[in-house]
């Protein structure tokens, strides 16, 4: 009986020791959280486990102690690819939070409208440091046309994002985009009818001097096409390479694509470039017009004409 009294004393003692101990354990951590560290704004971080994450960092010079993967634990689970960390200087804390928050690193690529693939491939090869082959193996495999799928638009991809993966999202968000626009106007997703749309639409988009126009164009596209008379516009004949190649004579003598609508009758197998929502419905929707010829005046807009006739005086004007 003696001995209890004791007893109790010494199990209080001990939990108060623990409840100190946690305590100071608790003021060291806070401690440690707030201990300044720097950073670099943009944060690479690979695939991969905490410990690996946490070993790669240290690699790279980043202030992290083995320890830090618990704290990162507790956080939650570290992204991976380029965060935008936000800033150069904060706390220890903030930086293990925010390698479980922040959020990807996003670059903007844009196609303008009538660009063909082959430049656009350059030039976010060059901005995103990519593998142009893989960049084509990748649209290749993905896409239903060899141009024209991915749509004349700005699109925000993470920074150091694959080959792959990048071609995948443009073409599938473009085809969304396709299918969303056919059923609008058609009421169905037919794709060898749509891409016929889309063909004549990246005419409409190389030839049309502004937005008023392209239902005109579209109205003498139409009409030659119904006369069985050839197009004959050299907008078809800057594809891919030769995007931005002043057509001559030598060109659409020697060029033996599709693409050459002096040679061929119809519209070539495939757009000719990327297109805009405009485009499309000018393509969908031409002009009630009987117009068979244009030619661009001095100030930059076509001159459109019935006969040829009157074609030939638009030259001068």
């Amino acid at each position: 009986m003696i001995n209890k009294p004791i007893k109790n004393v010494k199990n209080k003692i001990s939990f108060s020791v623990l409840i100190d101990g946690i305590f100071i354990l608790l003021i060291i951590l806070c401690f440690y959280l707030q201990t300044s560290m720097q950073s670099s704004r943009v944060v690479y971080v690979p695939k991969g486990g905490t410990n690996a994450i946490i070993t790669y960092l240290q690699a790279n010079n980043f202030d992290l102690t083995n320890g830090d993967k618990y704290l990162v634990r507790f956080f939650g689970y570290p992204q991976s690819g380029w965060l935008d960390i936000g800033q150069s200087t904060l706390s220890k804390g903030d930086f293990l939070y925010k390698l479980t928050t922040a959020k990807a690193v996003l670059e903007d690529i844009m196609l303008i409208p009538g660009e063909t693939l082959y430049f656009f491939i350059k030039e976010i090869s060059a901005k995103l440091d990519l593998d142009e082959y893989a960049l084509q193996l990748a649209y290749a495999k993905y896409a239903p046309m060899p141009d024209g799928v991915i749509l004349a638009n700005t699109y925000k991809v993470p920074k150091g994002i694959s080959a792959s993966h990048l071609m995948y999202y443009l073409v599938n968000t473009s085809l969304n985009e396709h299918k969303k626009w056919a059923i609008k106007f058609l009421g169905e997703y037919d794709e060898k009818q749509w891409f016929r749309y889309v063909i004549i639409a990246s005419i409409i988009q190389k030839e049309s001097a502004n937005e008023e126009e392209m239902p005109i164009i579209s109205a003498v596209i139409r009409n030659r096409l119904e006369k069985k008379m050839r197009l004959q516009m050299d907008g078809s004949l800057n594809y891919g390479k030769y995007s931005h190649t002043k057509i001559t004579p030598q060109m659409i003598q020697n060029d033996t694509t599709s693409y050459n609508t002096y040679r061929n009758d119809g519209i070539p197998e495939s757009p000719v470039g990327s297109v805009g929502f405009k485009a499309i419905q000018a393509a969908i929707f031409p002009a009630n017009v009987d117009y068979l010829y244009f030619v661009r005046n001095k100030n930059g807009v076509h001159s459109f004409s019935k006969t040829y006739k009157e074609h030939l005086n638009n030259f001068s004007k």
